[in-house]
């Protein structure tokens, strides 16, 4: 009976650590980077150009919401150059959720950052963003669903080394941004939103 109780207390001791390092350490092991958040006008053709300090653009393809407004639309847009596959990655997720200027409407709420970035070495990339995702969403499944692929289509399109995206708010793992798109696990690339 003992030795029953003592494996009951280290297999629940062993299962804490594990929620302590999911939980509370995963953000500090993804990359939080210590440089500041980069501003952006939303009158600027290339939103991203001015965090670059080489001046080196490469063209991506931002995911903006069509006339419909039940899809998105690709725009092909000048986004600030990064040194290897995660630099580059932040640098398109800072261009996606920049402000735009008119006609284009972006499917991010207004004011969210990127906090952080991390790249598995599977491929799938951990986006941890400001609390304005989920807080400034207007709700609906169409506008949860298109907010949560531009995320992840700009990166699985732009990025061939990337096959999947979570999306994280403020350090922490969601069950979704506004009830209807399950955020708890990566997320593959879904072009039938895509027109």
């Amino acid at each position: 009976m003992k030795g029953r109780q003592v494996a009951i207390a280290v297999t629940v001791a062993l299962a804490a650590a594990l929620a302590w390092v999911v939980f509370v350490g995963l953000p500090k092991r993804y990359g939080n980077s210590a440089r500041p958040a980069p501003s952006f006008s939303p009158f600027s053709s290339s939103p991203s150009a001015s965090t670059s300090t080489s001046g080196r653009t490469i063209k991506a393809k931002l995911f903006y919401i069509a006339g419909d407004g039940t899809h998105l639309t690709s725009v092909e847009r000048d986004v600030a150059y990064g040194d290897g596959t995660l630099e580059q990655a932040r640098e398109i997720v800072a261009a996606q959720i920049a402000a735009v200027p008119d006609p284009l409407v972006s499917p991010v709420p207004e004011g969210t950052t990127l906090r952080a970035l991390f790249i598995t070495d599977r491929g799938d990339a951990y986006v941890d963003l400001s609390g304005p995702i989920a807080s400034g969403h207007p709700g609906g499944v169409t506008n949860e669903m298109l907010t949560v692929y531009a995320i992840v289509d700009v990166l699985t399109t732009n990025l061939p080394s990337v096959s999947a995206v979570q999306i994280l708010v403020d350090g922490r793992q969601v069950d979704t941004l506004a009830g209807h798109v399950d955020l708890r696990r990566p997320l593959e690339k879904n072009t039938a939103l895509i027109e």
